[in-house]
């Protein structure tokens, strides 16, 4: 059971209050806006329902269009904290106006949200391929949390703004510190109040104004506000509430590097834990986000409360040269979007997402056993052992080397049957069957019907 962090903070003892601090107005400037940013890297952590996956360190995923994500490092983090609780949540990397990058995170590792840490992760890194001058910042010095942090760049006070979730003694609030160099780090304010708990804000700064991404504790939804100036308290809400799934948290605004286009991510915890969600806009000013289609977008497994940064394309292959791609894919369902091929009991189905052990939704694509033109799906978890039909039925079998079983275990990739941007798989010793998901459970079937064909398709992915 994945615990509410809203349940805990709902009994948490009272705090000291917060210093408020004057605040200054300044205009928005965006230390990417003139890079010639075309790709996007997502920081994130991992949990899955069991625990099995967990890993409360820093894990990098890149993307060409925002929305398909790939994992670096086998989905193995990339960099671990070594002090406070020794692990992270909820990271956050940010482009330095002066070069480079800034990681922060929140001082926690596991499921246990009644801790008061008055201080955060930090790294530098040059280019996201190494991380530099590991430190705790502190931000405050109360007896409650810091979690969920997020900066940007004031350009009038000449620093940036580090807003985090706290509680203020009265209720959840976000504030903010504001900093030169991610080392001194001022004193902490209000950010944002509106009379209600609050947690989890994101701010993107676009066309002259700040726009801020938050969750309200008490009804359980997202917003979006915006401010003219970014000055703390000088936010108005813009949206209505947006959820998807039985409960939602930690939004990311993402301006598309492509289009007149905008995301807005959340993090669901309900009923099924570390599972994305997506809405689109046109207007980020406005209070019109659609809900996109899960056949749009595929977030890392096992992924929690993301950051997601512009970066250029170069940046994104240099980030694959030096981590790598996974040497591994999972297959997602077309008319099941939440639903991966995986193994149980040794029978082939397609599953929701998340499910345990992840590693049974992960697959080697192999040069088919008995034509190399094909591909044959071996598992990740049971090394030798492969996706094979035996009465049209498909199931998980060792492979004994012999030829019927190479026969078995080939199949042919074609354009996707219900869309050719996706994957359809021929049988090749029954080449008029293909792959396809019936009652959840793959087969090999004649084709003919438009839902034969959505059954009958794929995206390979990770």
């Amino acid at each position: 059971m994945v615990l509410s962090r809203r349940r805990l903070l709902a009994t948490a003892t009272a705090a000291a209050a917060v210093p408020f601090a004057g605040a200054s107005t300044f205009l928005c400037a965006s230390p990417a806006a003139a890079q010639a940013n075309a790709a996007y890297a997502m920081s994130y952590f991992k949990e899955s329902p069991n625990e099995t996956d967990d890993s409360y360190a820093l894990h990098l995923a890149v993307s060409a269009d925002g929305l398909q994500w790939t994992p670096l490092n086998q989905n193995d983090p990339v960099a671990v904290p070594t002090a406070g609780t020794g692990g992270l949540r909820d990271p956050f990397i940010l482009r330095k106006r002066t070069g480079g990058f800034v990681v922060l995170a929140t001082d926690l590792k596991g499921r246990v949200f009644n801790l008061n840490n008055q201080y955060l992760h930090a790294w530098d890194s040059t280019d996201l391929r190494s991380f530099t001058g590991y430190r705790r910042i502190r931000v405050h010095g109360m007896a409650t949390h810091s979690w969920a942090p997020t900066a940007f760049w004031d350009p009038s006070r000449g620093q940036y703004g580090v807003v985090y979730s706290a509680y203020n003694g009265t209720r959840d609030v976000l504030l903010v510190n504001y900093t030169a160099d991610f080392v001194n780090m001022g004193s902490p304010q209000v950010f944002f109040d509106p009379g209600f708990n609050v947690l989890d804000g994101d701010v993107l700064a676009h066309d002259g104004a700040f726009y801020l991404a938050y969750k309200n504790m008490d009804n359980g939804y997202l917003y979006v506000a915006r401010s003219t100036t970014g000055a703390p308290n000088s936010f108005t809400t813009l949206t209505s509430g947006l959820r998807q799934g039985g409960a939602i948290e930690a939004p990311i605004l993402v301006k598309s590097n492509s289009a007149n286009a905008f995301w807005l991510w959340g993090d669901s915890f309900s009923p099924s834990n570390a599972v994305f969600y997506a809405w689109q806009s046109s207007n980020l000013a406005g209070n019109s986000w659609s809900a996109l289609d899960q056949r749009a977008y595929t977030a890392p497994m096992s992924s929690k409360h993301a950051g997601i940064v512009p970066i250029t394309e170069a940046e994104r292959a240099a980030l694959v040269s030096r981590w790598g791609a996974p040497q591994w894919n999972r297959l997602k369902s077309y008319n099941f979007p939440d639903r991966f091929v995986r193994h149980a009991a040794n029978v082939a189905r397609i599953d929701p997402f998340p499910m345990e052990p992840p590693a049974d939704q992960q697959w080697r694509l192999r040069p088919g056993l008995a034509d190399a033109s094909g591909v044959s799906f071996e598992s990740v978890n049971y090394p030798g052992r492969y996706l094979r039909h035996v009465d049209y039925a498909v199931g998980l079998v060792q492979n004994d080397g012999s030829t019927q079983f190479a026969q078995d275990a080939t199949f042919h990739r074609t354009a996707g049957l219900a869309d050719g941007a996706w994957a359809s798989f021929r049988s090749h010793n029954f080449p008029d069957r293909y792959l396809r998901h019936s009652g959840y459970v793959l087969r090999i079937d004649p084709v003919a019907t438009a839902t034969d064909r959505a059954d009958a398709t794929f995206q390979v992915t990770y």
